[in-house]
């Protein structure tokens, strides 16, 4: 397999290509296209303040100088001061926002790890669009969840989409189809992992395969 990339490095190519696709064209500053209308789910205050829409919002990228290894670093800082895993951080970031710093879905979730604006306040995250803050304060986040879920990944990414009260009162995954698919996809970019840090695990990168698709590697 090719070497894999920095996850930062490949956000600069990323949103070029996305933007030279016809399907996915969003001009800087604009709103992106409205996704497909999603069935209706079971009545849940948690879940649909966390709805995402599936293709988060390109708006004009701000990062004033961020390397490709200044990210890196965020990530991994952010990761060990809070004794969270990074590859499970970066598997999140890459469903939550594609690595896109200046992600915003349809609901106002915002950022790398897309915080709602009532989590970033609680967080004291002053600017979701600061990659530093954002991270930071979404692996908090995460961190109190696998407190809070004894370590369970699953349950705990669940949680980070649906809301920690839908995973209780449903004693697990809710049945959101949203939901659903986020935590498989999360879980199979992590692998499978459940505890709360695997240091055994190699570090994931990114990379952009044969057909131009972001994809992770940690051979």
């Amino acid at each position: 397999m090719r070497k894999a990339r920095s996850a930062a490095a490949d956000v600069e190519q990323y949103i070029v290509w996305r933007q030279q696709q016809p399907a996915f064209r969003v001009d800087f500053g604009q709103t992106a296209p409205e996704a497909a209308a999603k069935p209706a789910e079971p009545a849940s205050s948690e879940a649909a303040e966390k709805e995402r829409s599936e293709t988060p919002e390109l708006a004009a990228p701000t990062r004033k100088g961020l390397t490709a290894e200044q990210l890196d670093a965020i990530i991994d800082e952010a990761a060990a001061k809070h004794g969270v895993d990074s590859n499970l951080v970066r598997a999140l970031i890459k469903v939550e926002s594609n690595f896109n710093p200046r992600a915003v879905s349809r609901k106002g979730a915002m950022g790398l790890m897309q915080l709602m604006p009532s989590t970033a306040r609680s967080l004291q995250v002053t600017n979701p669009f600061d990659a530093q803050q954002n991270v930071d304060g979404g692996v908090r986040h995460l961190k109190s969840l696998l407190e809070n879920f004894n370590g369970d990944v699953t349950k705990s990414v669940a949680a980070y989409n649906a809301g920690a009260g839908a995973v209780a009162r449903n004693h697990g995954v809710p049945p959101f189809a949203e939901t659903q698919a986020y935590v498989r996809r999360i879980n199979q970019l992590y692998g499978g992992q459940t505890p709360m840090r695997a240091n055994q695990a190699a570090p994931i990168r990114v990379y952009r395969d044969k057909f131009g698709v972001l994809t992770f590697s940690n051979d």
